[in-house]
């Protein structure tokens, strides 16, 4: 078994950590994003939240959805959808062996699609903008997933 400190020297690996770490932070300003969207549109789902605006029966106004927030949680839920299997298969194919350059190849362009997606969401860029940044992220994991299961299972 590979010692970690074999991992951490192996190139592949650390550019999966590099973009993985982006893709994740990225993920997370998502919930930043959505509390400035909440606050600057007073748009609350649990009474509590309301309790800085106002207290008791003029709270409920503020118990509301507003577009512009569900938007953001929207671009955050496909985040969600899309980042997690990129971690997981990526780790795999990082792990089994595939040349730096095809792996930063793979690493890019699903941080870039993630991050052009999210522009595409919150601006919002016309169509085909948000379809093609997402279809380009989800074809390198099954990209990867191909070759892990390639490599893994002699396909």
């Amino acid at each position: 078994m590979a010692k970690l400190t074999q991992l951490i020297d192996n190139e592949v690996f650390r550019a999966y950590a590099t973009y993985t770490t982006i893709v994740l932070l990225k993920m997370m300003l998502m919930s930043l994003i959505t509390a400035y969207f909440r606050i600057t549109r007073k748009a609350f789902v649990n009474p509590e939240d309301t309790a800085s605006f106002c207290k008791g029966e003029n709270a409920k106004k503020y118990l509301r959805t507003d577009p512009d927030v569900e938007r953001v949680r929207r671009g955050h839920l496909n985040d969600l959808e899309n980042i997690v299997p990129f971690l997981g298969i990526g780790l795999l194919y990082a792990l089994s062996g595939p040349e730096l350059y095809t792996a930063l190849l793979h690493f890019r362009i699903f941080a870039g699609a993630r991050i052009t997606h999210t522009f595409a969401y919150l601006i919002p860029l016309p169509q085909p903008s948000r379809g093609l940044s997402w279809a380009a992220g989800y074809a390198v994991t099954i990209s990867m997933a191909y070759k892990v299961l390639k490599t893994a299972l002699y396909l």
